[in-house]
């Protein structure tokens, strides 16, 4: 089996990517200013139903299997080992860096937490362009934009909004107020996991910047 160009390269962007959003996430849930979109959604569904009888991270195992079924039937060629990586660990991940953190500092002050929003919002931004560009899967999750948007031909950071607003949505209704954290992730994640394709993810993988840097040097 031949492996994909720069197969190396895509492996690290995968996992580091799967990971770095993983932890981002628990500083959403740190900050107390609301998760992301499809935490909103997720965290929301396991508050009103399952809270007292799953931990998180088997729920998000179930709720990732289940998006998966759909994802195999509408984005199969989205799927790869990103995505099980992170059906499999991001529960788990969002577990330990919560607890990390809380141990750290256990009642942090306003400007601690909006430090901790600040630092989920560009991670999680940054994590899901280093994956995606990978192309060695997606999370089932950002499957769905990303079909959306390639077969109707619609710009990813409008498919992306509409996605995540709709999650909000259910969020809300199942219990779980969207904070600031929420609506900025739900408008902003859109166009920055855009802009870090093209200022970093795209650049790294196909290697420009070295030929960039080669180039001014000769």
């Amino acid at each position: 089996m031949q492996l994909p160009e720069n197969f190396k390269k895509r492996i690290l962007m995968t996992t580091s990517g799967v990971t770095l959003c993983a932890i981002a996430v628990g500083f959403f849930k740190c900050s107390s200013f609301g998760v992301d979109p499809f935490q909103c959604f997720a965290q929301g569904i396991w508050g009103h139903f399952f809270e007292t009888t799953l931990s998180f991270g088997l729920y998000y195992t179930i709720l990732s299997a289940l998006l998966l079924l759909l994802d195999l039937i509408i984005a199969r060629k989205c799927m790869g080992a990103a995505t099980l990586v992170n059906m499999f660990l991001t529960g788990y991940i969002v577990d330990f860096t919560c607890t990390v953190i809380n141990r750290l500092a256990p009642a942090p002050t306003l400007p601690l937490r909006i430090v901790y929003l600040f630092i989920a919002v560009l991670v999680m931004c940054f994590a899901s362009s280093l994956y995606m560009t990978s192309n060695l899967g997606v999370s089932v999750y950002d499957a769905i934009p990303i079909v959306i948007s390639d077969t109707r031909k619609l710009p990813f950071r409008f498919v992306r909004i509409g996605c995540d607003l709709l999650c909000v949505v259910i969020g809300t209704l199942t219990g779980l107020l969207p904070g600031i954290g929420t609506l900025i992730t739900a408008f902003f994640m859109g166009p920055l996991i855009e802009y870090f394709n093209h200022t970093f993810s795209e650049p790294f993988l196909k290697g420009k910047h070295t030929k960039h840097t080669t180039a001014q040097n000769t």
